[in-house]
């Protein structure tokens, strides 16, 4: 599908001096005015909305500055994934700084499950600790708050998830945790003006609202753009500056950690760029939440001792390399039972994987959704329960989906596009039921629409307008890189690259002779499976074909030249 939002794209570009193609791109991300898109380009650092701006904040920093000054101890409890491992070393940090007597615990995604529980509370109270402060969790929490209320302490809750609620008699009613002060983005008209940030971020926020000058701690502002990235934000308002900052200064960051974990991965003389931080530092800070503890983690991050952490960086890597295979072994489980129950045209699958380890649930999730294109859960086995993690399609809201569902669970939480739960296994059966019998997902909603930028020939591009497209990054959730397509081009060679040979680089000719370099990775698997289908071998030289595609520049051997990546494809028969 092609985005038709209109504007007078050439006015536009005349009064920005950039080439109208750019403008078409921000209009189809929603700017309408040259201000908005003025402020799109610039990428600025400054746009920082007050932290003042979220709830309860004024009542946060009032009682940890008391807490501070009286010599109070004050505990963090974070989560396991890279947002709340990031928020856990930003409240950290800065509240050391500010001469607090802190420490941090961290769940373990096994034994604790996601966020703060009972148990650490009864180990805070065990410890002598006064105030708990809660990072990207605590806002569904009410048990374990309740707890720590009965025990004396001082409860701060600081997380941007969806606040938990009840629909009674038409009316929505949700439930806060009985805590001292509750900072969450996420609360039903509290004015924040943009409520998408992630846990990381909160955390900052709560740290720059205690003392202005920490604000521009560039250790602090890595770490929440990193959490920003990892969390899947969308890179929009203040997430674009904070990200735009940290891949500023990633390559030579302010942090040891993230400096040892770019080096054991071969990509410190690199660029940094949202792809690195998503699927190669990310994962690797995920993975020992995943099947070790997320405190290792942690360490690494707060670091001070460049051999330490170089050890830290290496296990981390190693744990990683380790889920990568555990997680290829899950998918092909999973996919093996789709196919042989025909689940396939679902409207949301539900599998149940006993021997999974829970950890890569949402993984394998993830990875079922992006393949059938239809809602997921993956259900494993955990000790007394069975444990889903779920990942959704634009046009199903899983929270509000599961929520109609949440009498069969002993835990629930989650957003629009991911939730998990947990629950007696004796209850899968009804809550499939349920689930499907709710749904109203249309053959509409799931057929996978590829929104095309702009229909541009390749004759179009020149290096000029590439160096023009990499003002909008970085790209990513919200901010799609752009993709544009051209048709009828003639195939005159494929060449395989890669060391499994599922890569290619193609020569094609278009309607006036003119010649490109294409380069094609995932897809071209899926080429020679078409050509095979129509000519019963693989002999493509001549066949024509349409693409979607986005420009790059190669560069080889001291030379520079234009290719083209291909994102899709539609061979003609």
């Amino acid at each position: 599908m092609v985005a038709a939002k209109k504007a007078d794209f050439n006015a536009l570009g005349k009064e920005l001096n950039i080439d109208p193609v750019i403008v078409r791109i921000m209009r189809n991300r929603d700017m309408t005015t040259a201000d908005e898109m003025r402020a799109f380009l610039s990428k600025d650092a400054r746009l920082f909305h007050a932290p003042f701006l979220l709830p309860d904040m004024d009542k946060a920093v009032s009682i940890i500055r008391d807490k501070i000054a009286s010599g109070k101890t004050i505990r963090i409890i974070g989560d396991y994934d890279v947002d709340g491992v990031t928020a856990t070393c930003i409240l950290y940090k800065g509240l050391k700084e500010l001469g607090a007597d802190v420490s941090y615990a961290i769940p373990n995604r096994v034994y604790d499950g996601y966020g703060i529980n009972e148990s650490m509370i009864d180990k805070a109270y065990e410890d002598g600790i006064d105030t708990v402060v809660t990072c990207d969790n605590g806002i569904a929490a009410t048990g374990a708050i309740d707890k720590a209320k009965s025990y004396g302490m001082t409860c701060i809750v600081t997380d941007h998830h969806e606040v938990p609620y009840k629909d009674e008699d038409g009316k929505r009613m949700y439930i806060y945790p009985n805590a001292d002060a509750v900072i969450d983005s996420k609360i039903p008209d509290c004015g924040y003006p943009y409520p998408g940030i992630c846990g990381a971020m909160v955390a900052y926020k709560l740290i720059c609202a205690l003392d202005e000058e920490l604000k521009c701690l560039p250790e602090l502002k890595e770490l929440a753009g990193l959490g920003t990235v990892c969390d899947v934000m969308e890179l929009m308002d203040e997430n674009r500056s904070i990200v735009s900052y940290a891949l500023s200064h990633m390559a030579d960051s302010a942090n040891i950690g993230i400096r040892a974990l770019r080096r054991v991965c071969g990509i410190e003389d690199k660029p940094v760029n949202v792809h690195e931080l998503g699927f190669i530092i990310g994962p690797c800070i995920n993975a020992t939440g995943r099947l070790d503890s997320a405190e290792t983690s942690v360490e690494l991050l707060l670091s001070e001792d460049i051999s330490k952490a170089s050890v830290s960086a290496t296990e981390l890597k190693n744990l990683n390399d380790l889920r990568k295979s555990y997680t290829e072994d899950g998918l092909r489980q999973a996919v093996e039972i789709i196919e042989q129950e025909q689940m396939a045209d679902d409207k949301v699958i539900i599998l149940y994987l006993p021997k999974l380890h829970e950890s890569l649930a949402g993984i394998v999730a993830g990875r079922i959704k992006e393949k059938y294109y239809r809602p997921t859960l993956v259900f494993t086995d955990s000790e007394d329960m069975i444990k889903a993690s779920g990942r959704s399609i634009e046009a199903y809201n899983m929270y509000d989906e599961l929520n109609k569902c949440a009498d069969l669970y002993s835990k629930f939480g989650g957003h629009a596009m991911a939730a998990g739960l947990s629950m007696p296994k004796e209850n899968l059966s009804v809550f499939r039921d349920r689930i499907k019998t709710n749904c109203s997902l249309t053959d509409e909603d799931l057929t996978r629409k590829i929104l095309i930028d702009v229909p541009m020939p390749l004759s179009y591009v020149t290096e000029g307008l590439i160096k023009q497209l990499s003002l909008l990054e970085p790209f990513g959730t919200g901010n799609p890189s752009p993709v544009f397509a051209d048709k009828s081009l003639e195939i005159i060679s494929v060449k395989e690259m890669g060391k499994t040979g599922d890569m290619c680089r193609m020569r094609v000719k278009d309607t006036s002779g003119k010649m490109y370099d294409l380069v094609m990775f995932s897809g071209y698997m899926d080429l020679r499976d078409e050509v095979i289908r129509a000519k019963g071998l693989f002999e493509p030289v001549g066949m024509i074909i349409d693409i979607i595609y986005y420009p790059d520049i190669n560069e080889y051997n001291g030379r520079r030249s234009v290719q083209y990546m291909v994102k899709d494809f539609n061979l003609h028969s």
